[in-house]
């Protein structure tokens, strides 16, 4: 089955369509504190309320509705450190094709329990000796599975897209969007999607300090990469951007920046405590780069995507103990 590379608009409004009923509109929400706190008008896009509890439902689904007979009934493998696996595995059991999600053995234990709870087969790896995508090509190989990757591959960048599309509808005209990005997944389809319907809106990618891979890339202009970073936001662990994120990136995104672990675990408690909604490290990493002034623009209107909510309660003391 031979893809494009290429994503466009069009495809991401199929996308939609493919999704309606299936997966959640999640809730934009506002808070006039914050608006206070940065001197704008803030809309939060929440997919902490997605299915499986962040915005990869989306492009997992768009990816496997698409597949042939032939590759449904013989199933689906990722590698994943949590959410995309969660993703694929009730996208799976939706379509009933049988899946396999790769893992690390210190993926947080409530990522892995729901992976397995939505039906997939989970083979654990050790991230420091393990390569996670030969690994998994072998895997695909012997048991001839089709493999869906956690970021590159166009339906689910697709799927992605998705997110912004839903907030821009709701909310309208926006001057800056600022999206997290591990593996350029979710940035690249909501670039693709807001310049297409609001050329004028920046694009803000964020990044864990300790992971900031793309962020190198995009101002060299060559693919850097990192190696098994020490984030609190397990969902960026990614080695780089992807053969077809890193263009996309270049293309439609127009800045990237950085944020402490420091800045992620106080904007993680600030949200649960001001916001009331439940986010997890990752989930929080574009609303830190605003509320702890990465980002600055006054009297502007800025979307930022919340993008997973899969907290691991059992490590909340440590992150108390951090702040």
């Amino acid at each position: 089955m031979l893809l494009s590379n290429s994503v466009t608009i069009t495809d991401i409004e199929a996308a939609q369509r493919r999704l309606l009923g299936i997966a959640h509109q999640t809730p934009v929400i506002t808070s006039s504190t914050v608006n206070e706190l940065t001197q704008s008008q803030v809309f939060f896009k929440c997919e902490n309320f997605q299915r499986t509890g962040a915005f990869k439902f989306r492009g997992a689904y768009n990816a496997l509705v698409q597949l042939s007979v032939e590759q449904k009934i013989k199933g689906v493998i990722t590698y994943s450190s949590g959410n995309h696996g969660q993703a694929i595995a009730l996208a799976g059991k939706l379509l009933n094709i049988p899946t396999i999600v790769v893992m690390p053995d210190d993926a947080p234990i409530v990522k892995q329990t729901a992976t397995r709870g939505y039906g997939a087969e989970v083979i654990l790896y050790n991230r420091e000796t393990t390569n996670r995508e030969e690994l998994t090509k072998n895997l695909a190989a012997e048991r001839q599975l089709t493999l869906i990757p956690p970021y590159d591959h166009p339906h689910v960048i697709a799927g992605q897209g998705t997110t912004a599309l839903e907030l821009i509808q709701e909310v309208g005209q926006l001057d800056y969007l600022l999206v997290c990005c591990g593996g350029g997944g979710l940035i690249s389809g909501c670039a693709v999607t807001t310049k297409a319907l609001l050329p004028n809106c920046k694009i803000i990618g964020v990044e864990p300090e300790l992971a900031d891979d793309a962020t190198r890339s995009f101002y060299t202009k060559t693919l850097q990469t990192v190696h098994n970073p020490q984030t609190i936001a397990d969902g960026v662990r990614t080695p780089s951007l992807g053969k077809i994120t890193f263009p996309l990136v270049l293309q439609y995104v127009d800045d990237m920046v950085t944020v402490s672990e420091a800045a992620i675990i106080r904007t993680m408690f600030f949200i649960w405590e001001r916001l009331k909604i439940v986010v997890e490290p990752t989930g929080v990493i574009a609303a830190a780069a605003l509320l702890e002034g990465v980002v600055k623009a006054p009297a502007a209107r800025i979307g930022v995507i919340i993008s997973g909510g899969n907290v691991d309660l059992a490590q909340v003391s440590q992150l108390l103990e951090a702040t």
